[in-house]
């Protein structure tokens, strides 16, 4: 494992004092961003009967039966949404796999989506719909929250951490080709305004929840110029934020102790480029249980997707075995988003309420409830 030896232009910001003006969030113990310097700030508006319209992409395989229990539950809890399903079937446009234009109109429209699981080709077909749906908004940073949730035991007690990915370049910025025949080149991309965007953003999000520390996980020991300069514009931007700690992390060294001992990383927001991020949060998702019980958000300029990251499970669609917990957590990010945050924990906590219980639970969370009886638990418990 490499010992990091970094400039001192990139080693941890002594912590500054808070700025005098006192907001109601400070006084709780943390400072939000304005909203007119927000990155990301949610622009959609209610319409005459007093709900939001939110776009529906149900997915692939259990995608509609999980789509259903927060419909559901939503329902019941009286949630000011009304949803707008669409296709989200793959075309070819000029050469290239495009999502159908009513689909695009629609999360343009509505400025906010939540999605089911997608099933992606492996290693021929179409490109995978995440990546196009990321590329068509502009979905520039992946928000992965990890907490362990009461009554469902895991190696590790009292996670809670936040992983936000760049999501638009890196490794994944899909400029490869064949140097000659048995060599391929896969190059790298980071830009300054992709790393300053995401970054900015991560350290809004850590005031607005309240986390007092962003941590930027990177290889700047290997990769010195590309992931040097993420680096280097974190520096830059954690200037502005000087109520908010910031350090940096070797990846291998955070893998290791992450998973050795979880408890040192509850109060950070950990940032990282794509490739990172991507195998970060599946791992840390590990620590509370799995990929059943994380929720995630794609964040754009303009809109913003919230989804289930785990697969759809075609071998247990239509049977009623799906756990919908994933995507009803992610409908949570969306509700506090969108600035619904009464809501967000009104049904947050009927869900965790459900799960401490133990008496409802889906097959892969130990009980032998139906997807549906999953939810309805969560009904009961709304009251």
């Amino acid at each position: 494992m490499d010992t990091c030896v970094l400039p001192s232009q990139w080693l941890p910001l002594e912590e500054r004092q808070q700025d005098d003006e006192l907001t109601s969030q400070q006084i709780r113990g943390y400072a939000t961003t304005p909203d007119s310097e927000k990155v990301a700030k949610f622009k959609g508006t209610k319409g005459s009967d007093g709900k939001f319209t939110v776009t529906l992409i149900e997915g692939d395989g259990i995608g509609p039966e999980i789509s259903q229990s927060v419909k559901d539950i939503y329902s019941a809890a009286d949630v000011p949404i009304k949803w707008e399903p669409v296709d989200v079937t793959p075309q070819l446009k000029e050469g290239r796999t495009v999502i159908p234009d009513e689909a695009i109109e629609s999360v343009r429209k509505n400025f906010v989506a939540l999605k089911g699981p997608l099933a992606t080709p492996i290693g021929k077909g179409h490109v995978s719909l995440n990546l196009t749906l990321r590329r068509t908004f502009n979905l520039f940073a992946n928000v992965r929250p990890c907490k362990s949730i009461a009554g469902y035991k895991t190696p590790y007690d009292n996670v809670d951490t936040v992983l936000i990915r760049e999501n638009t370049e890196g490794e994944y910025s899909g400029i490869e080709h064949v140097v000659v025949d048995g060599v391929v080149q896969s190059i790298k991309l980071i830009t300054r305004e992709a790393s300053q965007r995401v970054l900015r953003y991560a350290f809004q999000y850590a005031q607005d929840v309240g986390k007092n520390k962003v941590r930027v996980v990177h290889k700047a020991t290997i990769m010195k110029m590309s992931d040097g300069l993420f680096l280097s514009t974190a520096r830059d931007v954690a200037k502005d934020f000087p109520n908010i700690e910031f350090d940096a992390e070797l990846l291998d060294n955070a893998c290791l102790k992450i998973t050795t001992d979880p408890a040192p990383y509850a109060d950070k927001v950990l940032v990282m480029p794509n490739l990172y991020g991507d195998i970060l949060s599946d791992m840390c998702a590990g620590l509370i249980g799995g990929l059943g019980l994380t929720p995630s958000g794609n964040i754009g300029d303009e809109c913003s997707i919230f989804e289930a990251v785990h697969g759809s499970a075609p071998d247990i669609a239509g049977k009623g075995l799906a756990n919908p917990t994933a995507l009803l957590l992610s409908s949570i990010m969306m509700l506090r988003h969108m600035g619904m945050n009464e809501y967000a924990d009104r049904v947050e906590s009927a869900i965790f309420k459900t799960l401490a219980e133990g008496k409802a639970l889906t097959g892969d969370l130990g009980g032998k409830a139906k997807t549906h009886e999953y939810a309805q638990a969560i009904i009961d418990n709304l009251r």
